[in-house]
């Protein structure tokens, strides 16, 4: 007698690209909740990055080591059976020129993938993903001078850069596009159609279509002066040392290392003026490319 061949392990034919700060968090939860679907949680494990720019960027997620192997990283779908659909949300596989390579490593794994790519308003993107560095590392820079100084925040904007490699590399058909304003406006109709593209009951209808997952706060926490302090407080030195600081001392410093912005009174106008010229370009280039327009993006043209 013979013994029978292991399973392959389940391997993900779908990947939720990005753009970052464009609803792919709500996305990705709607489409997890399709029976006919299962994404992996983290939804980010970047297996597809170079490993050393990952560490260098996202440190937290180097940390879990799913670049290790391809053991490792198909482990995260192990559950998911015999579903049609199996798929992860990475948003570092869209940051040219940060993260290269990522297009031909996915097509070496998977050459039947499928991809897709939800895009926002370009100007409110940047100035989303502004705040997020904000929030969760550390800029401390006012808006405008973090956005002429930091190219990053509009490479990731310049959406035809990002996914010309992918139609480049994949049949068109294999692609979908779609906008968070769309998703916004009519959740339902919107991931419905994504279910119809994904060839699975496109009449099911999430618990809850609308909800909005990882919203920035209106109310952030950015670090004070020349954040000194606050690398002191998030160093292997007050690793060992904190714990016998007194509290007040503590919260002394958790107090002069940040101050708390309320979002809603920064003025914004020299940012948006700055961004406009430079996207509206880039989204000229991005019609051509997908032969649409993008009337829904109202920050961007006025």
């Amino acid at each position: 007698m013979t013994s029978p061949l292991p399973a392959s392990p389940p391997r993900p034919n779908l990947f939720l690209i990005g753009a970052m700060k464009s609803g792919t968090t709500s996305l990705h939860a709607l489409l997890a909740m399709h029976p006919q679907v299962f994404m992996c949680e983290p939804k980010e494990p970047c297996y597809f990055l170079d490993p050393d720019q990952l560490r260098r960027y996202w440190p937290e997620m180097w940390e879990r080591r799913y670049w290790e192997s391809e053991a490792a990283y198909l482990k995260l779908f192990a559950a998911a059976g015999d579903v049609p659909v199996i798929g992860e949300s990475s948003t570092d596989y869209s940051k040219l020129p940060r993260f290269a390579g990522v297009v031909e490593r996915i097509r070496a794994f998977n050459p039947q993938a499928r991809f897709i790519y939800i895009m926002r308003d370009p100007v409110e993107r940047t100035l989303s993903h502004y705040w997020h560095m904000v929030t969760h590392r550390a800029e401390r820079r006012d808006m405008l001078m973090a956005l002429r100084e930091e190219p990053h925040y509009l490479e990731v904007s310049h959406y035809a850069r990002q996914l010309r490699p992918y139609l480049d590399a994949f049949t068109g058909e294999r692609i979908l596009t779609l906008t968070f304003e769309a998703l916004q406006s009519d959740p339902l109709t919107t991931v419905q159609q994504v279910f119809a593209w994904l060839g699975v009951d496109p009449d099911f209808v999430p618990p809850d279509p609308a909800k909005r997952e990882n919203v920035t706060a209106e109310r952030v926490q950015q670090v004070s002066g020349r954040g000194l302090l606050h690398r002191l407080r998030h160093s292997r030195l007050w690793d060992r040392v904190g714990p016998w600081v007194p509290a007040g001392v503590r919260r002394l410093g958790v107090r002069l290392s940040q101050k708390e912005v309320d979002r809603a009174d920064v003025d914004r106008r020299a940012a948006v003026d700055y961004l406009r010229p430079i996207q509206r370009e880039q989204t000229e280039e991005l019609r051509r490319l997908l032969g649409c327009d993008f009337p829904e993006w109202k920050t961007l043209y006025g």
